[in-house]
């Protein structure tokens, strides 16, 4: 108690309030992706991954189920601080049957999902997924030249929304549907405009399906390149921002799509000024878009800063990385509670401060106290943070999840 006090009474001058800061992140749901517990399998039978999408390592205990996997959600949540929502792909429905075409997918075939979800209070987000099916040719999908492939997937979208509805319905809070392609070309191609032509007429046809906005936030996702997309992505920065824009949609931001020296951060302020919302999938780029574990580095603060100060109640916030090389639980864990620590280091920033000093040019004292602040008590205000949730502090959690891997993911073969 000695040690939250002293940090309450040194951000106090520096006219922060430390309680306030803490209710801010206890309203922030975080969207945790499921496909990090099974390396981005999902429950169909005999499908492999395709579209440029690869998970590396093979630790043991990955979930083989939908009920192994919401233990292991369980297992997870014991170590997050506050209530957060659980983002699915469509390959997740756990009560579809056996080779059900994805195209046919309906509400009832996620109802355990639905019932997981009311149980623990959490929120769902939804994914079509058009990536690892047959139908998935030439590495396109809803710009592909054959009219049956992208009315499959388009009927495959419209689908997806509706069980989207169902789920912010049921659940009291919007769920955000999110369209991501792997289309593109691996060599420069001869044709740029066909295939964005495609895709914003198979768009419209998604989008032409009515839903209550209500229930469901729509988002299409952008991406740079991809392993055997490197010259050509057809779902670009600039094709979703235009699209999205012209037709009242999310354009939501992969931290790791983008070439390596942009930042998502410098987006955001100009995101929106036009947009009323945007989501976000944060991950950890090495080089390209490798989806790694989020750790606590600059550009994860500087999101965050950017975040706080624009306002988190414009903002979805998602987490996207899967790696099959640690503990998942663990990988699961340390990504989110980084994504937490670092809103919670940016709610502590002194910004009314900060900006009165950049607007008078006072750039000298926008550097010193940026920099101070660095060695501020931000441990202590965390650690206050998760014992006022109920959670372990620090790394004290390790064991437990250490624990759980002797005593459950072991056992799995």
């Amino acid at each position: 108690m000695q040690r939250i006090e002293h940090a309450k009474t040194l951000y106090g001058k520096m006219d922060v309030d430390v309680d306030k800061a803490i209710a801010a992140l206890g309203d922030v749901k975080i969207s945790i992706h499921c496909w990090q517990g099974d390396d981005v399998n999902g429950f169909e039978q005999g499908a492999s991954l395709s579209g440029g999408i690869a998970a590396t390592g093979n630790y043991p205990g990955k979930a083989r189920n939908a009920q192994e996997l919401m233990a292991d959600i369980d297992e997870m949540l014991k170590y997050i601080p506050g209530k957060h929502k659980i983002n699915l792909h469509a390959i997740y429905a756990s009560d579809a049957p056996v080779g059900l075409c994805r195209s046919k997918l309906e509400p009832k075939h996620f109802a355990t999902w639905v019932k997981f979800a009311k149980e623990r209070g959490l929120g769902l987000d939804f994914n079509p997924t058009l990536f690892a099916h047959e139908n998935l040719k030439d590495n396109l999908t809803l710009s592909h030249p054959d009219e049956k492939i992208r009315n499959y997937w388009i009927e495959h979208c419209i689908a997806t929304r509706k069980i989207a509805e169902y789920f912010g319905k049921e659940l009291g809070q919007p769920c955000l549907h999110n369209i991501w392609i792997p289309d593109g070309f691996k060599d420069v191609p001869a044709d740029r405009m066909g295939p964005r032509k495609r895709l914003k007429d198979s768009l419209d046809k998604i989008y032409a399906v009515k839903l209550d906005k209500n229930h469901i936030i729509d988002a299409v996702e952008s991406k740079v390149f991809g392993i055997g997309v490197e010259s050509y992505t057809v779902g670009s920065h600039d094709f979703y921002l235009n699209y999205a824009n012209q037709n009242g949609i999310s354009c939501l931001m992969d931290t790791g799509h983008y070439h390596p020296t942009e930042t998502v951060a410098d987006k955001v302020s100009s995101m929106l000024l036009f947009f009323d919302k945007i989501s976000l999938h944060v991950t950890r780029n090495i080089h390209w878009d490798s989806d790694h574990v989020v750790t606590y580095r600059d550009d994860l603060v500087e999101l965050a800063k950017e975040l706080t100060r624009c306002g988190l109640d414009k903002v979805v916030i998602g987490l996207d990385f899967f790696d099959a090389s640690i503990n998942r639980i663990a990988a699961w864990v340390v990504g989110v509670r980084n994504m937490q620590k670092a809103l919670l280091y940016a709610l502590l920033f002194p910004n009314e401060k900060l900006q009165k000093a950049q607007d008078a040019a006072d750039y000298t004292e926008m550097l010193v106290l940026t920099e101070e602040l660095k060695s501020y008590p931000f441990g202590d205000v965390w650690d206050y943070f998760c014992e006022k949730n109920g959670v372990l502090p620090r790394e004290e959690w390790f064991a437990a999840v250490k624990k759980y891997e002797a005593d459950v993911l072991a056992k799995r073969f």
